[in-house]
């Protein structure tokens, strides 16, 4: 590592950056005023040497992270932009901050753990890895969520949502937490589960049936998917501090779907 002086205004900032000998290790990043093309560049090319990258300064850049297949550690420091961790396949993103919309679009696998809020249709197409947010989302989170073979991906979510949740989700699973303080949206939401044919939504507290999309139904959640719900309060416990037994001590509802063509009579096969 070498350390770089960066002058702005009066404020002198210690940096280290990679150099083409510095061997496996961490750097740090200024986004400050770049465009996110030249911030996912040099991303990637850090990503190629160090093992955990800083950025700092983070306002809005998109697509940070968005294709990496590296199990690397990334830190981002601020509001990161649409995308981010779209297509990832393995690294782990912490965000202390809010995110935008978008983020885990299409990702594989890897981690996302948001010290904040996410916008619109967070883990949009997710396929695989986990995602937790502290606070709630937007609109549309979850929608397209789908399984494969080994391949589950999960979505924590600490607040509530908006609507359109798990719209059209195919697999997976989806936590709503709804904790107090945390942008609690869920009583308003409507359309939840709209076309959902796999995957469940656990929801804690009480869900109406009237708040439910076409072909979705709902329960509660059986004793070995209370055992599920608590591994996953407990990995969000550990990200975002709280009492696990406390967020357990509570009713938890299930989002299924009825059938697995819930649209099937719009067809002619």
């Amino acid at each position: 590592m070498r350390a770089v002086r960066q002058v702005r205004g009066d404020v002198i900032k210690e940096k280290s950056v990679l150099s083409a000998n510095d061997p496996p290790g961490s750097t740090v990043i200024d986004a400050e005023g770049l465009d996110y093309r030249e911030l996912n560049r040099r991303v990637r090319q850090a990503a190629s040497k160090a093992e955990e990258l800083t950025l700092e300064g983070v306002c809005g850049q998109r697509y940070i992270g968005s294709g990496i297949r590296k199990p690397i550690l990334l830190k981002i420091k601020g509001v990161p932009g649409n995308d981010l961790g779209s297509f990832m396949d393995g690294p782990r993103i912490f965000v202390y901050g809010n995110a935008q919309d978008g983020l885990g679009n299409t990702m594989n696998d890897g981690l996302i753990v948001v010290h904040g809020r996410a916008g619109d249709i967070a883990a949009m197409g997710m396929r695989g890895g986990r995602v937790y947010i502290r606070d709630g989302v937007g609109y549309r989170c979850a929608i397209h969520m789908k399984e494969y073979g080994k391949m589950r991906p999960i979505l924590v979510i600490g607040g509530g949502t908006q609507d359109f949740l798990g719209e059209y989700m195919a697999g997976g699973v989806v936590l709503v937490l709804r904790l107090p303080g945390k942008d609690t949206t869920f009583p308003a939401a409507r359309h939840l589960g709209t076309g959902i044919h796999g995957g469940r939504i656990f929801v804690r507290g009480p869900v109406s049936n009237t708040q439910l999309g076409k072909g979705a139904a709902l329960r509660e959640a059986s004793e070995e998917e209370l055992r599920e719900i608590e591994s996953l309060v407990r990995d969000y416990v550990g990200y975002f501090g709280g009492d696990a037994g406390e967020i357990m001590d509570s009713e938890f509802n299930v989002i299924f779907p009825k059938s697995r063509r819930p649209f099937g009579g719009l067809y002619a096969y």
